[in-house]
C-alpha cells in the first residue's frame, strides 16, 4: 500500500485542531496552550528584547560612542534675597565672581555665575546700590537692581561668544551662523527666493545667443 492508495479516503485536507475541547479530544486538558500565564491568553504578543522582567541585554551592556553632555553649561546659582542679607553687601558693593567667593555664598570660579531673582517673603526689594557682573542675570534682578541705582552687566557664557549672541541686546539670536541654513527658516526661504533672480540674467544671454 502507498499513500496514493488512501488519498482518496483519507480526504485532501486535514481536520483542523479543535481546542477546547477536553481531555478527550487528544490535546490535552491545556488545550496546547501549556499551563497559565501570559502566553496562554489570546491576543498576547511578546515585546521585541523582552527577557520576563530582568533587565534587558541592551540595558547591560556598556555603550559607547559621542555625547555632547560633557559640553553643557554648568552655572553657580545665587538669589538676590541672599546677596542683600549678606554681610558684606549690606551696604552695596560690588557682586561678581570674586565678592561672592569671599562671601562664601559660590565655592569657586569653575562655572558661570547666574542671578536669579528669589526673594524671601516680606522683603521690599533692593534698597542699596548694587554693580552687578555676571554671566546670566534674570529680568527681575536687573529691574530691581537698575531701580535701586545699580548696574548690571551680562558678560555671557562660552557659548553665547561661540555663537555670537550679546546678552545685553534685546537681539539676542546667534551671529555667528556655523550651520547651513535650513530652507524652512525666513532667512532661509529669502536666499532661495534670491536665487533664480540671480541666475535669471544669465537666462536671458542664453536665449539672445
Amino acid at each position: 500500500m502507498i499513500i496514493n492508495d488512501i488519498t482518496a479516503k483519507a480526504g485532501r485536507f486535514k481536520a483542523r485542531k479543535r481546542v477546547g475541547r477536553g481531555e478527550g479530544s487528544g490535546h490535552g486538558k491545556q488545550s496546547g496552550k501549556g499551563h497559565k500565564g501570559a502566553s496562554s491568553r489570546s491576543g498576547y504578543s511578546a515585546k521585541q528584547g523582552f527577557e520576563g522582567g530582568q533587565m534587558k541585554l541592551f540595558r547591560r551592556m556598556a555603550k559607547f560612542g559621542f555625547t555632547n553632555v560633557v559640553f553643557k553649561t554648568q552655572f553657580w546659582t545665587v538669589n538676590l534675597g541672599d546677596i542683600i542679607s549678606h554681610p558684606n553687601f549690606v551696604k552695596g558693593g560690588d557682586v561678581n565672581t570674586q565678592s561672592l567667593i569671599k562671601a562664601g555664598l559660590v565655592r569657586d570660579d569653575s562655572r558661570d555665575l547666574k542671578i536669579l531673582g528669589g526673594l524671601p517673603k516680606g522683603a521690599a526689594g533692593v534698597k542699596v546700590k548694587l554693580n552687578v557682573t555676571a554671566s546670566r542675570v534674570s529680568e527681575s534682578v536687573t529691574k530691581m537692581v537698575t531701580d535701586a541705582g545699580g548696574s548690571v552687566l551680562q558678560t555671557g557664557t562660552r557659548r553665547d561668544k561661540v555663537r555670537g549672541v550679546d546678552p545685553m541686546s534685546d537681539d539676542k539670536t546667534p551671529k555667528n551662523l556655523t550651520k547651513k541654513l535650513r530652507r524652512s527658516t525666513p532667512a532661509g526661504k529669502k536666499l532661495a527666493s534670491a536665487a533664480p533672480a540671480a541666475d535669471a540674467p544669465a537666462d536671458d544671454k542664453k536665449k539672445k545667443k
